[in-house]
């Protein structure tokens, strides 16, 4: 995945590039309460017609990792395909993960680990499972639609330096929650650019789990005014580690290689 000079500029493509969970790249099919139209907007905001960026995952406790990743719109912008690959430390080297998020239906995640050549599929059922040993979860890399949540919004309070509506938001069904692994999660969400600045996860017996901190919003597109945070914080409030992922290079990328989007790349670079 190569970068023109001009087009390369810093920001932090995690959200594009997996979806992740709380901006996830999901529509609602009707009009909602306020709260649901302010989760709407953080969708459309972190969305590009496709990207490339290359990105440092840092974990307590274990070597710094880069990985590189692609993303790309498909079928009118309601598909969004990414793939992730990790370049360093040889330990995971060649170790990929490909999604096709869709706007209705359940998405596709699929696992190459380089160890085993093995590449299995992530089920709903896994999606609280630890994203490559992270304080991220494979949930919070691909959110199921906006539908199957309710939204409330609690208040307005800084995040990040600037005003934020906080809204909870609380899965309509035990199944949602327990295939996320959360019984609730509150948000801090910008008013200027409706980009997240702050998270609260909580697990299913309802203490907090994990807190979310974004940093230094980037407008990306401003053709189409999409933001990025350049780097996501998560701390596990259980057990005192953190996890980072920061973008290093980052680059608008409309027209992604196909060939990227699908398991023979993933297995076979």
């Amino acid at each position: 995945m190569k970068y023109s000079l001009k087009q390369r500029v810093l920001s932090f493509g995690l959200t594009a590039a997996f979806g992740l969970g709380m901006f996830g790249a999901s529509t609602a099919a009707n009009a909602g309460p306020d709260g649901l139209q302010i989760m709407q907007k953080v969708s459309d905001a972190k969305m590009v017609d496709g990207s490339e960026a290359l990105v440092k995952m840092t974990v307590t406790g274990k070597e710094v990792r880069k990985l590189s990743m692609a993303t790309r719109l498909y079928d009118g912008g309601k598909t969004e395909k990414r793939i992730i690959r990790f370049l360093s430390p040889s330990d995971v080297k060649g170790t990929g993960v490909l999604v096709y998020d869709y706007a209705d239906k359940p998405d596709d995640v699929w696992l190459y680990m380089s160890a085993m050549k093995k590449t299995r599929r992530i089920v709903g059922s896994q999606r609280s499972q630890s994203f490559m040993g992270s304080e991220f979860t494979f949930g919070d890399f691909s959110a199921p639609e906006l539908s199957q949540f309710s939204y409330k919004v609690l208040k307005e309070e800084d995040a990040g330096g600037e005003p934020c509506h906080v809204l909870e938001v609380l899965p309509k069904d035990k199944a949602t929650g327990e295939a996320e692994g959360y019984s609730k999660k509150v948000f801090w969400v910008g008013k200027a650019n409706n980009t997240i600045r702050k998270g609260e996860f909580y697990d299913m017996d309802g203490s907090l789990l994990k807190v979310l901190t974004t940093y230094d919003v980037k407008l990306v597109d401003p053709a189409k005014k999409r933001y990025r945070a350049m780097k996501l914080e998560m701390e596990n409030k259980k057990n005192g580690r953190k996890s980072t992922f920061e973008t290093e290079k980052f680059a608008l990328s409309p027209n992604a290689k196909d060939d990227y989007f699908t398991t023979s790349f993933l297995e076979n670079p």
